[in-house]
């Protein structure tokens, strides 16, 4: 009995999962289900794991544990399938003697982050391009202090209270800025020859303003045709705004470099002492003009976002 209550307690997160991927029922709940997605594929195979030692010791229980067996594997399969984009692929490659862009973006929680350590970060990884999200007048001058304005002597965007504020720092000028309007704020514009998208939509605690951003982001990136498309989404790559920006042509700088789920949200309480983030809904969005070199992420003490640092380059 025990064996199969933990089966069954595998099975049944797992299963909820997969139903929402592929129904995508509307509702808070089911968005935040939704960004789970590929904590699926360990439920499932876990569980085949046991059922499957199950039917090698114990073939009285075969009746039983044939059909559970076989319900894992297609959940196993088809999160398998959804998750393959981040380990497989074609990525082309940047030009020969393309100098490549480092950019990086961080959400400082209502400012409360460590403006100096997101300096700090952004310098050792010699980033060209810092956007933050929930960004703060006091938060703007701990990082001016810590000395942003000589790394990053260029800027875009506004200080804002609580999670509003989305600014963008930069090496060379920045220019034709044009706001996203997403409840939070972001920004559209130039970098040298590209153009950028600087987006945080608002999160899954209200469904419909949630929507209703997702559409906007969409909307601008659809309008504008940005090289970069950089921010807290508050969405995964699972998730229906995301799938719509990939089929525009935009892919996420890890995904594309094939380097597999790297999560960012959420790093505090019982995730920050496990070090276990599970949802990747930070994002570096490469358009088709930009290659992708890298990507890893960065701890941001004060923050519930592990920072997201990607390389690209022209191709």
């Amino acid at each position: 009995m025990v064996f199969w209550v933990a089966v069954a307690a595998l099975l049944a997160p797992a299963l909820l999962l997969t139903f929402t991927r592929l129904v995508e029922p509307h509702g808070a709940f089911w968005i935040k289900v939704e960004a789970f997605t590929p904590l699926g594929l360990v439920s499932y195979a876990v569980a085949l794991l046991l059922v499957g030692v199950r039917l090698l010791l114990h073939r009285r229980w075969r009746g039983t544990a044939l059909p559970v067996a076989l319900v894992a594997v297609v959940g196993l399969g088809l999160h398998a399938w959804w998750y393959a984009p981040q380990l497989t692929g074609a990525n082309p490659p940047p030009e020969a003697g393309a100098t490549p862009l480092v950019v990086m973006t961080s959400n400082l929680l209502n400012g409360g982050a460590d403006g100096i350590e997101v300096v700090r970060a952004a310098s050792a990884a010699d980033v060209d391009l810092l956007v933050v999200e929930e960004v703060n007048p006091a938060v703007v001058a701990d990082m001016d202090r810590a000395g942003l304005a000589d790394l990053l002597p260029y800027r875009v965007g506004n200080p804002g209270p609580g999670a509003a504020g989305t600014m963008a720092f930069s090496r060379v000028e920045l220019t034709e800025p044009a706001p996203v309007p997403t409840h939070f704020g972001g920004w559209t514009f130039r970098m040298g020859e590209l153009t950028v998208a600087a987006v945080h939509p608002f999160p899954p605690t209200d469904a419909d303003l949630w929507y209703d951003d997702q559409a906007t982001v969409v909307r601008t990136v659809t309008e504008t045709e940005p090289d970069l498309v950089v921010g807290d989404f508050n969405a995964t790559l699972d998730q229906p705004p995301l799938r719509a920006l990939v089929d525009l042509g935009y892919r996420d700088a890890g995904e594309l470099a094939n380097q597999g789920w790297q999560p960012t949200w959420p790093t505090r309480g019982v995730f920050d002492v496990l070090g276990l983030p599970l949802a990747q809904i930070d994002h570096v969005l490469v358009g088709e003009r930009l290659a992708a070199v890298g990507m890893r992420t960065v701890a941001v003490p004060g923050s519930d976002h592990r920072a997201v640092v990607a390389t690209v380059a022209p191709k």
